[in-house]
């Protein structure tokens, strides 16, 4: 996944949990080169890949047989969020992937950083250099030593997330208060549910 991409240009974590407001964030795969920061959100599924850059879901389809699972762009969103917050990172130097991996396609049109192929193509796309010698010598040390002292656990992580996507009260993907409203038009019409009190920045809905 990595051979295009030089090891001395583009130094990478792996497996980086990073604390938030409400539990931890976890980033599968971060770059760090003078061209910018990437995070790289990967699936490893098989079939066909439908998805929505609003929908809070989408879904794989292997032999007619349907699973749901959570928007990864949503994903990268909260970990871009995270990432910059804890490490002092300017937002707009910090870019998201999505990478499938195995035998899937993906079925519909969809920005083009969620990729099924091209990872390293698409990340050396970025070309202007954003941060300096001195910019990485200084990110390079907190991440290492971020990852050097960080004693966060995927079993840890996982009841964190577990614990904030039942939360009633607080958004799980921006940390903003769930306010309850009610469906004005459409086919739910009249029916309650609980939305992000930051709408439409964020467009976080729950039944």
């Amino acid at each position: 996944m990595w051979v295009t991409l030089n090891s001395d240009t583009y130094q990478r974590y792996h497996d980086v949990y990073i604390p938030t407001f409400n539990g931890t964030a976890q980033i599968d795969h971060l770059l760090i080169s003078p061209f910018g920061v990437f995070i790289v959100e990967t699936k490893n599924f098989k079939g066909w890949i439908f998805g929505d850059e609003r929908a809070a879901q989408w879904t794989q389809s292997v032999y007619g047989k349907k699973n749901r699972f959570q928007n990864p762009l949503r994903q990268t969103y909260r970990q871009k969020k995270a990432l910059a917050a804890h490490f002092d990172i300017d937002e707009s130097l910090i870019n998201t992937v999505v990478y499938f991996s195995g035998d899937c396609k993906l079925k519909t049109e969809l920005p083009a950083n969620v990729l099924r192929s091209g990872l390293g193509r698409y990340i050396k796309s970025f070309k202007s250099i954003v941060l300096s010698e001195s910019e990485l010598g200084e990110l390079n040390t907190k991440l290492y030593q971020h990852s050097q002292n960080c004693t966060t656990t995927n079993r840890q992580h996982v009841k964190a997330l577990r614990t904030r996507h039942n939360s009633k009260t607080a958004c799980p993907k921006c940390g903003s208060a769930l306010v309850e409203r009610e469906a004005r038009s459409g086919a739910n019409a009249g029916r309650k549910f609980l939305g992000c009190s930051a709408f439409p920045k964020c467009r976080f809905i729950k039944n």
